[in-house]
């Protein structure tokens, strides 16, 4: 078996725990060393059953065997912000992807490097996920769909045909985006909305229709 980690000991920590058990579960592939964190109060102590947080970026980067690493965090700026950090050549970044994953079309499919696809997700034809994004559970893509890099899409999120998206998006539960809407970098969408129009760069949007606020 190999050795993972995970980066992040909160909630969504233990959620990629129970992901990774259940992965075991159907093909043992990986050992759950325990966690790294940036809160250095934690070190040392028990995050839940699946281990104890090991320290932050000094003590992972000084890691000296081989390790596979999954960022379990929510937030696409901190997401990228760890991956710059982590300069540990030992380390690597699988895909996490629960069994239940349905595709479609598997010969259209591609899918890059530290994604986490929680359960029931579903993805149509001719899709392309980057790195380091995560679908957090019952996220459903249409066709000839393009996701980029550090994207966050919270539980039971719709993405219809034919949309790209580009880096470090968050996708709030239950947000819907229509057909063909190419979507740019670091834009929110609230929880419930729906986005039928292209959002502008940077910009939060709420709603159904889903509107750009003004914070």
């Amino acid at each position: 078996m190999k050795d993972i980690a995970i980066y992040g000991a909160s909630g969504f920590g233990r959620e990629v725990a129970c992901l990774i058990r259940q992965i075991n579960e159907v093909t043992p592939i990986w050992n759950l060393v325990g966690f790294f964190d940036d809160n250095v109060a934690l070190k040392g102590k028990e995050i839940s059953h699946y281990g104890s947080c090991l320290g932050g970026i000094t003590e992972l980067n000084n890691w000296d065997k081989t390790l596979s690493v999954v960022i379990a965090v929510g937030n696409p700026k901190v997401i990228a912000m760890l991956v710059e950090k982590i300069e540990n050549s030992h380390v690597n970044f699988p895909n996490i992807i629960h069994t239940n994953f349905k595709i479609i079309d598997p010969e259209t499919f591609y899918v890059g490097k530290g994604n986490i696809i929680q359960s029931n997700c579903l993805v149509s034809c001719n899709v392309t996920f980057g790195d380091f994004n995560v679908f957090n559970g019952s996220v459903v893509f249409g066709h000839d769909n393009k996701v980029g890099n550090y994207n966050c899409f919270m539980p039971a999120v719709r993405v219809s045909g034919g949309v790209v998206v580009g880096d470090s998006n968050f996708f709030g539960v239950g947000s819907i985006i229509l057909q063909q809407i190419k979507i740019g970098n670091h834009i929110r969408l609230g929880a419930g909305s729906v986005l039928m129009t292209k959002p502008k760069d940077g910009k939060l949007y709420m709603g159904n229709p889903a509107k750009k606020m003004e914070l």
